[in-house]
């Protein structure tokens, strides 16, 4: 089965490429991987500080995940998988694409910012020609009605 992956964060931009995704998984036949990385930074405390901090962060993405999932179950018959990562971004996003050969299409959310579409979709589009798979970019200020639109 194709998976898209989808990354989850902060953004607001997430909203708009978990619909997308979830939305073409469930019209496609196919599922959604829901990828949050926890950045190297966020631990660099002493190491019993550190490991409560990955556990609250943990079970942070876990408890934004479930919003996620309980929506892709109810609306589009999806059951997501979780997978968290620690790392750098762009260097986790790639191992987990190299890692999980049923991820086809990986769908990120483009920012509306006048700084531009965000860090991840700067850095993974300059070496779009190389990735082994697609990148969709969704638009984080397009319509819920557009999106159910063109998937």
């Amino acid at each position: 089965m194709r998976k898209f992956l989808v990354i989850l964060d902060d953004s607001r931009e997430c909203l708009n490429a978990m619909r997308f995704a979830a939305m073409r998984a469930a019209k496609t036949g196919g599922g959604v991987a829901i990828l949050s990385i926890i950045a190297p930074e966020d631990f660099s405390h002493w190491i019993g500080v550190g490991e409560v901090m990955r556990e609250e962060a943990k079970e942070r993405i876990e408890a934004h995940f479930e919003v996620y999932a309980k929506w892709m179950r109810d609306r589009q018959g999806i059951e997501p998988e979780l997978v968290i990562r620690e790392g750098e971004a762009v260097p986790e996003i790639l191992a987990q694409i190299r890692e999980d050969p049923d991820i086809g299409v990986l769908v990120l959310g483009a920012g509306t910012e006048k700084s531009g579409p965000g860090p991840l979709v700067s850095q993974l589009t300059k070496g779009a020609g190389t990735l082994p798979i697609p990148i969709t970019i969704v638009p984080g200020d397009m319509s819920k009605e557009k999106l159910e639109a063109i998937t």
